[in-house]
């Protein structure tokens, strides 16, 4: 743990992409088998473990210290993990320190019988910083920052082989990743991908902007619908079959349906939707099966789901992505065509002859509840990453409504001292009744003077979170909002974020529920 909690530490307080990526190679390249796998697996998303829960932590802390005292402190600190290393009682030469190997080991083995004796010999044996970033990882609430493409990109920086090779071979790894890294270092030999399902990295779009226009052909460009789903890969290969998010995330728990409507030898792009009787469902609907390590019967019924294909990647073995899009475009046609395929359709393409017939569709977006407009070119190979010009997404404008400020939470890593999650809510009558949360759309300037005005104006508390006076307006930008169960108000935004806080606007004056559910999709 010497070294992964330091890193960790260093990660939370690391401004920059670039500073992360530096700390990252230099602890690739410092740190031995298998404690750096350990690590990537870690940030990667890769490690979890069962036999350690939240209220088992809150419990240990509490037999050791007052439990008063324990939570004015988490109350001040607002993390749970950072609360329990610093207010720890220190016991110096207790027991052995342990790598981060041999927590690995000792997590993956441990039941909930024996977990807490386990947590509180590191935690005797480790300083602050080890505590907190052991209680990190025991919890899987890691949070520092890093995404697996940032761990990725690291990797293909410090071994200078390319990031599509990594992704293309990680599917078919398992950690420590030993062989990752011998090859990685010139060591061995490229791990075989062999016949096994794995994830080809996705080509992505730019956004259009507004003086792109003049300089582009529009006879050159494809246009399609952008569908408000999420972007997937559907992968058929060796007899084995995987469902993978944009960033190479197995979903394939969530979707056995799907999984089982796949036919083999075929890699396909296209977008993953709830679709009832021909109608695409609100993004809320896709929600309910996201994230999940199970899909009951009931919810597979309720939630039909569905992928619209824009793309075909692989067939019976070939590479198709030297192709143009064009004639990508015809051999996914004919592939679909050539058997029933459940569950699946094609995404059509929109003919138009000008930018202004273009411009009069995406206007048109909203009203048919989609996201905007794909622009394609017609000669444009399948290239991994966003690069400019061959694929842009002109989606619609943001919405906007003016909320009032409910609840505030404080934030994790370096936000972990502000009170920087907002909940925030628009009138019913008298009432006040929340429609959503955000926690971005600010300047670092701003968060400092909403923290000081929510402690200034705190009217209860829950644990971290408090909730205020209603006073503050906040302007908030959303993509779309659709009907909720989870929230009182019965409503939910899609990708909110602050847009500006009138610090000028009484909020009498803000938002009434009726005008937003005159924007539901």
């Amino acid at each position: 743990m010497k070294r992964f909690a330091p890193l960790l530490d260093a990660l939370v307080f690391m401004p920059s992409r670039l500073g992360k990526l530096r700390l990252l190679r230099e602890y690739f390249a410092t740190t031995p088998d298998p404690d750096r796998g350990w690590a990537l697996a870690a940030l990667t998303g890769e490690l979890s473990f069962s036999g350690v829960k939240s209220t088992q932590i809150r419990k240990l802390v509490q037999d050791r210290v007052d439990p008063q005292l324990f939570e004015l402190s988490y109350d001040f600190v607002g993390d749970l993990a950072e609360t329990v290393a610093l207010i720890w009682p220190q016991k110096p030469g207790a027991n052995y320190q342990p790598t981060l190997s041999d927590v690995v080991d000792g997590m993956a083995s441990a039941t909930r019988a024996n977990a807490a004796a386990l947590i509180t010999g590191w935690l005797d044996a480790l300083d602050a910083t080890e505590r907190w970033a052991l209680l990190k990882l025991a919890t899987g609430a890691l949070r520092v920052g890093v995404s697996a493409r940032l761990a990725k990109t690291a990797l293909a920086e410090w071994s200078n082989v390319p990031i599509e090779q990594i992704e293309g071979i990680w599917h078919g790894l398992q950690p420590p990743y030993a062989d990752l890294f011998a090859w990685l270092e010139g060591r061995a030999p490229q791990p075989e991908r062999g016949n096994l399902p794995t994830f080809t990295p996705l080509m992505l779009a730019q956004p259009l902007e507004d003086e792109d226009i003049p300089k582009l052909d529009p006879a050159a460009y494809r246009a399609e619908w952008k569908w408000d789903g999420i972007r997937v890969q559907l992968v058929g290969r060796g007899g084995e079959r995987r469902l993978y998010s944009r960033s190479g995330d197995d979903l394939g728990a969530a979707f056995p349906d799907l999984l089982a409507a796949l036919h083999d030898d075929v890699v396909l792009d296209g977008e993953l939707l709830v679709m009832r009787d021909g109608d695409i469902a609100p993004f809320n609907d896709l929600q309910q099966r996201l994230n999940r390590k199970t899909a009951t019967p009931k919810l597979i019924t309720d939630y039909p789901a569905w992928v619209r294909l824009y793309d075909i990647l692989e067939e019976k073995g070939e590479d198709l992505r030297g192709l143009s899009f064009d004639e990508r475009r015809g051999r996914l046609d004919r592939w679909y065509q050539a058997a029933p395929r459940p569950q699946m359709d094609l995404s059509p393409l929109l003919p138009f002859g000008s930018w202004d017939e273009l411009s009069q569709m995406r206007d048109g977006a909203r009203e048919r509840s989609i996201e905007g407009l794909m622009l394609k070119r017609g000669d444009s190979t399948y290239v991994t990453g966003r690069p400019k010009g061959p694929w842009f997404k002109w989606k619609r404008d943001a919405l906007t409504v003016d909320t009032v400020l409910m609840y505030a939470q404080r934030g994790h890593g370096k936000r972990s001292s502000f009170y920087s999650d907002y909940t925030f809510g628009v009138w019913r009558d008298q009432e006040l009744v929340p429609v959503g949360k955000a926690y971005f759309g600010f300047t670092d300037e701003e968060l400092r003077q909403l923290d000081k005005w929510i402690r200034d104006h705190t009217v209860d508390r829950f644990g971290p979170v408090r909730s205020v006076a209603p006073l503050l307006v906040l302007e908030v930008a959303f993509d779309s909002i659709n009907r909720s169960t989870r929230h009182k108000s019965g409503l939910a935004m899609r990708f909110p974020r602050i847009h500006r806080i009138r610090w000028d606007k009484p909020a009498a004056e803000a938002d009434q529920l009726p005008t937003l559910e005159k924007l539901v999709s």
